[in-house]
């Protein structure tokens, strides 16, 4: 008797299991594929990108194999420096037959922790951890020779895990720290904000608070401002906020949570006043395309007069979308270092389809030929984009 009624239980187990199953599996389908909460995730495979250009200009292969390259600065010599975060490393990639191809990858510092930015000091290296900065003695061959803890126990916990470094044209040092949150009142009052150190790291203290994942810092080089791009909240829509640029100075209040793009109070945040005292942004951007690295653009060494004086911004790609949206390089026009526009694409085709990306843009570097160095953190490449016609 004992024994038909286990049987009999685990047939009614089984009814309603798999029906069971079959709701979960649609349910997740619904979330993460395009349904509530207007959530689709990027689930391409990686591979080489086609890229598309304005007329005139190429896009070939710097380097691969990269393991999630992600910030690049052009350190002495024009030797290209990477953030190989999924390694752990700063690896140096020299082109020294100027062929438009790295020739090797050498390892400069090895055993760092997620590294993903980085700029240069008196030809030394600043290296922004995920949970410090460090700076890096390099030796006459570019190895290192050294290092040092700059800025200790920086937070590692919630969904912003980065630290962005710039060195500024005032030779202090600028960390951007993200939010560890959708939408909170944060504990750590580092947390989305940009803070700013003596060279040493020394007298840390904030500089631009709001910012709910400042990820991309730059120097304006005609205002010689700071500049930071930075990645809106989730969960309101396609539309809605925008991504923004924004242009620092000390005590800057961009808004979050309370206010996005210095134009859109948010009632969810909890908390009064709205927009009021907010800074507003100098570009806006659509909503959830995830911008990264920021890079100007001036003088002659390559691109066209039209495509100087011009700031370009890398679109690391949305999660958060009924569609997928971003994965590309795009343009915004300047005019004495002022913008002059709205952004344009300029460089497209991480994402051939809704099918998936098969690429990630996430660093940008100015060559010291003047081309433009595109890293792709999901496929492991660096493009080199230059113009070639007569």
């Amino acid at each position: 008797m004992g024994i038909r009624v286990v049987a009999a239980r685990r047939r009614q187990w089984w009814r309603w299991a798999l029906p069971a199953a079959v709701v979960i599996a649609a349910a997740g389908w619904w979330v993460f594929v395009g349904g509530f909460g207007g959530v689709k995730i990027d689930i391409g495979g990686a591979s080489q990108a086609h890229l598309t250009l304005p007329p005139g200009f190429q896009a070939t292969v710097f380097a691969s194999g990269l393991d999630n390259p992600r910030f690049m600065a052009v350190g002495p010599g024009g030797t290209l420096y990477v953030a190989e975060r999924g390694q752990g490393r700063i690896v140096a990639l020299p082109d020294r037959n100027g062929d438009g191809q790295a020739d090797e990858r050498i390892t400069v510092a090895g055993d760092l922790h997620a590294p993903s930015s980085l700029d240069f000091y008196k030809g030394d290296l600043i290296v922004g951890e995920q949970d410090g900065v460090r700076l890096i003695h390099l030796d006459v061959n570019g190895h290192e020779s050294g290092r040092s803890v700059l800025v200790p126990n920086l937070p590692t916990d919630g969904v912003h895990t980065t630290k962005t470094v710039l060195v500024g044209p005032d030779s202090r040092l600028y960390v951007a720290m993200g939010s560890t949150c959708n939408l909170c009142a944060e504990s750590d009052t580092r947390r989305a904000t940009v803070q700013v150190y003596n060279i040493d790291g020394t007298g840390g203290r904030l500089f631009s608070k709001g910012l709910r994942n400042a990820v991309g810092l730059a120097i304006n080089p005609v205002t010689h401002a700071v500049w930071a791009s930075n990645n809106g909240r989730d969960l309101w829509g396609d539309d809605r906020p925008p991504e923004t640029v924004n242009v620092l100075h000390a005590g800057a209040d961009f808004g979050w949570p309370r206010c996005h793009a210095g134009r859109l109070p948010d009632t969810e945040a909890g908390v009064p006043g709205g927009c009021t005292g907010v800074d507003a942004p100098v570009v806006e951007l659509g909503a959830h395309q995830a911008p990264l690295a920021l890079a100007f653009y001036q003088g002659s060494r390559n691109f066209p007069a039209a495509y100087r004086d011009s700031l370009y911004v890398a679109l690391h790609g949305s999660w958060n979308s009924t569609q997928l949206v971003g994965y590309k390089v795009v343009r915004v026009p300047l005019r004495a270092g002022v913008v002059d526009g709205p952004a344009e694409d300029f460089a497209t085709g991480w994402l051939p389809s809704q099918a998936g990306a098969v690429g990630r843009p996430a660093g940008l570097a100015i060559a010291a030929d003047g081309s433009l160095l595109v890293s792709d953190d999901k496929a492991g490449f660096i493009y080199r984009i230059r113009y070639t016609a007569p």
